[in-house]
């Protein structure tokens, strides 16, 4: 794996960019070849966190992990995406099998053994009416009825957004594009 490790608010040390290689070098076994991986350290309050991404063709891999210790960080975010992978490898050996030869997955992590068989499914369907609103209006709502998320019709766009609330306690939208 090709690695670009940064720091927020905090200096990546010799240490911490080895302890990254040798801890990630374990996934390197599901690629046919090089990955760049985007690190980075981050220190917010008593947190230490660790952002990594993985960009793919047609795919994203991205954790975020948070622990008192820095150096625990790089092993939860290694479970994390290994897990993440596995996922990823069943749903495309069950529902895209033409696609799953075009990964830049290595064809023994492709034709091993099931390791998690988790099935996705819709729990539930729920019809919402979309009513126009300013995004002020949506995040007040949202507030209002306690949800994370909130589906509007923007009366400034005239399209469809979802205003959501990010880990940080801000907001976020999401525009659809149509």
């Amino acid at each position: 794996m090709i690695f670009t490790i940064n720091g927020r608010n905090v200096e990546v040390t010799e240490a911490m960019s080895s302890k990254v290689e040798e801890k990630f070098a374990k996934l390197q076994k599901y690629f046919v070849k090089e990955i760049e991986a985007n690190v980075t350290f981050k220190v917010e309050k008593l947190d230490q966190i660790l952002e990594v991404t993985i960009p793919m063709k047609g795919k994203i891999l991205r954790v975020e992990v948070k622990d008192q210790d820095m150096y625990n960080t790089i092993d939860l975010a290694v479970d994390v995406l290994e897990k993440q992978l596995l996922k990823y490898k069943a749903r495309l050996k069950d529902h895209h099998k033409k696609a799953a030869a075009a990964t830049p997955f290595a064809d023994e992590f492709m034709n091993g053994e099931e390791d998690t068989k988790e099935e996705m499914k819709v729990e539930r369907r729920k019809s919402v009416e979309v009513s126009p609103m300013t995004e002020e209006e949506a995040m007040l709502q949202m507030e209002l009825l306690g949800h994370d998320f909130f589906v509007f019709l923007n009366m400034e766009t005239n399209q469809v957004n979802v205003v959501y609330k990010r880990k940080n306690d801000h907001y976020g939208i999401i525009e659809a594009k149509m």
